[in-house]
């Protein structure tokens, strides 16, 4: 994600370059978003078809070609191009990554590691920044080609990787291939008899008996007419998805130097410097929550995020409303961004993305995870090409008050909607979900199935 920090210093000399309007700024920007969601809806029957590693690897070959024809582009049409391609890819990459560390990660640490993408996408932003601030001082038609060209690296790295990575042992089971399951589990497992009890595991969830009979209708049948438990983790899992998207983190990040100019900082350099800043501040608390995130839990940790980012949204519309260009406004501008993207990344950034993949059974694991990853890229994309207008209307203080609001609603769902899933295997988890009344009505099998997982561990 390395095209996110980049974009929010590359289209400040894209616009004196290629002498784009204010619409196309936000079109150019949001439109990542948008479009993505194309490959996330697409990333879950193409990881069930072709398998999580090469959807993995999919994903990357996309957004290199889209991030090359953005890099060299000579107009905004074909800049454009690379954008769609590019948002197509990242579609595939958000939904798919999550999904594959969660299969492969044991439930002591799957938390931890199901948040790897999300340090993955703040160093990213990190570099981003960083290079929006080396190649400032280039001339405007040549830095925006190089800071968008720093932004393939990653995704070669992660090419390379495909030849090192294992295939998910619970999409080998799904497709029958229980010996290749076998082994993947006994190297990623402590020990041999670990790896049989884990095989075991995965192939009662994977109903393995029936999984020639159950065909991608079915799943999607089960997504869209849902049972009671189904509803509750649809609910939860999307839920948080769009919450991750609504309370403006993209807007703080794609266009925090035209926060920073309202705040009274205008020189360009200083814009970029403060951003370098915040991206610093981001990686920090995400490195922060690796730590945490197994041992605190996942919901003390998003208390504390979506309260924290209360405070700070609040704090940020405060500074802009009132202390504009005087130097305490700056200074607290600057402090309220780096706190709003810190409880960010402590709690709602990589939760979400771990809650969405482990949440799900493993029939629905696949399409359930990118129906949420929709979500959040659709409420993205909107937020992120409306901001320019809707500030314009409401002004940017008016803006980030709204944001506050919708922050204190997600403290609401978090107690309410959002279940502790700490150290408990995908298959315990999904019993969560279930109440009194479901399990009297009809899921005596479902049931039996996660005692015999309780008798055998």
């Amino acid at each position: 994600m390395v095209d996110v920090g980049v974009m929010s210093g590359a289209i400040i000399f894209i616009q004196q370059d290629l002498k784009i309007t204010e619409v196309q700024q936000e079109v150019l920007v949001g439109i990542l978003s948008i479009i993505s969601l194309l490959g996330s809806l697409a990333g879950g029957k193409t990881s069930d078809v072709i398998g999580r590693k090469w959807t993995i690897g999919l994903a990357a070959v996309i957004f290199q070609t889209g991030g090359a024809i953005m890099a060299l582009a000579p107009s905004f049409k074909v800049l454009m191009i690379g954008r769609l391609l590019a948002g197509v890819g990242i579609g595939f990459g958000v939904m798919i990554a999550p999904v594959y560390i969660a299969e492969i990660s044991p439930a002591v640490a799957r938390g931890s590691l199901t948040s790897f993408p999300e340090i993955c996408i703040n160093l990213g932003i990190l570099l981003g920044y960083i290079s929006n601030y080396e190649f400032s001082e280039l001339p405007s038609h040549i830095n925006w080609r190089l800071m968008l060209g720093v932004g393939l690296l990653p995704s070669v790295v992660i090419a390379l990787a495909l030849f090192i990575i294992p295939e998910s042992p619970r999409w080998l089971v799904m497709q029958n291939r229980v010996e290749e399951a076998r082994l993947v589990l006994r190297k990623i497992s402590e020990s041999e008899k670990e790896a049989e009890e884990k095989l075991k595991e995965i192939q009662v969830a994977a109903g393995l008996a029936n999984a020639e009979k159950y065909e991608a209708k079915a799943v999607w049948k089960e997504i869209l007419c849902p049972s009671p438990p189904v509803r509750r983790m649809l609910i939860t899992g999307c839920g948080i998805q769009c919450f991750q998207q609504i309370t403006g983190i993209d807007t703080t990040v794609y266009y925090s130097p035209i926060i920073f100019k309202n705040a009274g900082i205008t020189e360009t350099t200083q814009l970029l410097a403060a951003t370098v800043t915040v991206g610093f501040t981001k990686t920090l608390f995400i490195l922060i929550a690796i730590f945490l995130i197994d041992k605190v839990g996942r919901k003390p940790l998003l208390y504390a995020s979506t309260i924290g980012m209360t405070v700070c949204l609040f704090s940020l519309s405060l500074s802009l409303a009132f202390l504009d260009h005087a130097k305490v406004g700056i200074v607290l501008a600057i402090l309220s961004v780096c706190g709003n993207v810190a409880s960010f990344s402590v709690g709602l950034g990589p939760i979400c993305w771990v809650l969405s993949s482990e949440i799900f059974p493993l029939r629905l694991r696949a399409q359930a995870s990118a129906l949420g990853a929709v979500g959040s890229r659709v409420s993205s994309g909107i937020i992120s090409m409306s901001f320019l207008s809707v500030s314009r209307a409401i002004t940017v203080a008016g803006t980030f008050f709204v944001f506050g609001i919708i922050s204190c609603s997600a403290v609401a769902f978090v107690h309410y909607c959002v279940p502790e899933t700490k150290g408990k295997t995908l298959e315990e988890i999904e019993v969560l979900f279930h109440d009194k009344d479901d399990e009297s009505r009809g899921n005596e099998v479902e049931m039996g199935d996660v005692e015999r997982l309780m008798q055998k561990s």
